[in-house]
């Protein structure tokens, strides 16, 4: 199996921690997101472990909560030591409303409102990531009319290509996010920052994409970001004391993706950055990592049941499910790649190429192409889709008018409902 929670019983179901994947469908219906809370604390631990050893006590790891935002997450990552990344502030609500202490919370975004900083800040928010001038200022101004001096960081994108999905390539220089380094932007937002009265500059951030296998990509955005500290602390007399290195480590997909030892990882990172640090006279800054796919994403999976089946002599197989790209986009935005196989029989012989299509009304609408499922899958048959606990639930929609699907928590062997199924009753609430 492409994930290590996974397993086959003596019916021959596909298992998640244990438990009949088949028996979910059965109890809950589908679609239906599951996801492996044991998986998460100890992708939660592998961080944190790592973190302290090697970058010390005062590291940070941060979870980019919109790979998967709802309140049980939020209460998982802060019993397990993590800070958060926000981006909204129905994310900063909701992290409210399960007890997460917005002290340890970092606010990204490339465009938040005056609406959204003023929220954030009355809630309590630790940092705010700033992207660009327009929104120091703004940043500044509110702060003031507060009454408070608001910690920040700045966003700079380091012109790094992680030669990942272009879609989710966030550190070159004509990103939308941040400010170039290269292009002097980066300088000038610095010095502007420290000449203010409501923020105080706590350091850098940046983010160079998703995806990601190896620390290669981390030394260069790190040692660029490194460089330029030292350039700052020389020419302003400032010198930072968070370098957020952003996230980005991926995960497998499919069994073509590596397996990626994450403390292997941390540990090849720090000793460059220890080495860079003393080599460029500088402090070590508190080093943050903000994980979010690698720590859901193969804690999660979709269930399905099959509905037609068609088969058309010479060109092409579908299997149609009840769900689709409501409930995973990714395939249809991305190209995602996902492994997929039946639960109700995951050992059977799977010699039917065919693609896996969903039930909106769009030509797009595909959770994946060229997969082999068993030549004769038929209506009722569940269907599992592997490794969906990042960014499905939280890129769902109601597109059709679908209902979202509910969202079933495993720990330790036992089944539990985080969010409920939409009902379409749900689907017209805010109508009038």
């Amino acid at each position: 199996m492409i994930c290590e929670n996974l397993g086959v019983n003596a019916l021959g179901h596909l298992t998640i921690q244990g438990v009949d994947t088949v028996g979910l469908a059965e109890k809950y219906g589908t679609p239906l997101y599951v996801m492996d809370e044991n998986r998460i604390r100890h992708n939660c631990r592998v961080y944190i472990n790592a973190m302290k050893k090697y970058f010390g006590e005062n590291s940070g790891c941060l979870y980019a909560s919109k790979a998967c935002s709802f309140k049980r997450i939020y209460e998982i990552i802060k019993e397990e030591g993590f800070g958060t990344d926000v981006v909204s502030s129905g994310e900063v609500y909701t992290a409210l409303k399960a007890g997460f202490d917005l002290k340890n919370a970092y606010f990204h975004s490339n465009n938040k409102t005056d609406a959204d900083i003023a929220f954030a800040i009355d809630s309590g928010i630790g940092y705010f990531v700033c992207d660009n001038i327009e929104e120091v200022n703004a940043i500044d101004e509110i702060a003031r009319e507060k009454g408070i001096v608001q910690n920040v960081l700045l966003r700079l994108t380091p012109g790094i290509d992680p030669h990942t999905y272009e879609a989710v390539n966030t550190g070159k220089v004509d990103s939308k996010f941040g400010s170039a380094i290269e292009t002097g932007q980066a300088f000038e937002i610095t010095e502007k920052t420290l000449s203010l009265k409501g923020i105080r500059l706590c350091g850098f951030h940046c983010h160079i994409g998703s995806q990601i296998f190896d620390s290669e990509i981390y030394k260069s955005s790190s040692e660029i970001m490194l460089e330029f500290i030292a350039d700052v602390k020389k020419k302003l007399s400032f010198e930072a004391e968070i370098l957020d290195l952003g996230g980005g480590y991926g995960v497998r997909y499919i069994e073509a993706n590596p397996y990626i030892d994450i403390d292997k990882n941390i540990k090849e990172l720090s000793e460059f950055i220890h080495k860079l640090v003393s080599q460029l006279g500088i402090n070590m800054p508190r080093i943050c990592l903000e994980p979010g796919r690698s720590i859901v994403a193969d804690a999660g999976l979709t269930l399905y049941t099959a509905g037609t089946v068609k088969r058309i002599p010479g060109y092409k197989n579908y299997v149609s499910i009840d769900g689709g790209m409501a409930d995973n986009p990714r395939y249809a935005l991305y190209g995602s790649y996902y492994s997929v196989v039946s639960a109700s029989r995951p050992d059977a012989p799977c010699e039917m190429l065919c693609t896996l299509a969903g039930r909106c009304c769009e030509s797009g609408d595909l959770i994946q192409e060229n997969i082999r499922l068993p030549q004769d899958i038929k209506r009722g048959e569940i269907i599992a889709v592997l490794t969906t606990g990042a960014y499905n639930y939280s890129m769902s929609s109601n597109y059709n008018r679908l209902g979202k699907p509910a969202v079933v928590m495993i720990a330790d062997g036992k089944d539990y409902i985080a969010v409920k199924r939409e009902t379409l009753e749900d689907i017209i609430r805010n109508d009038v």
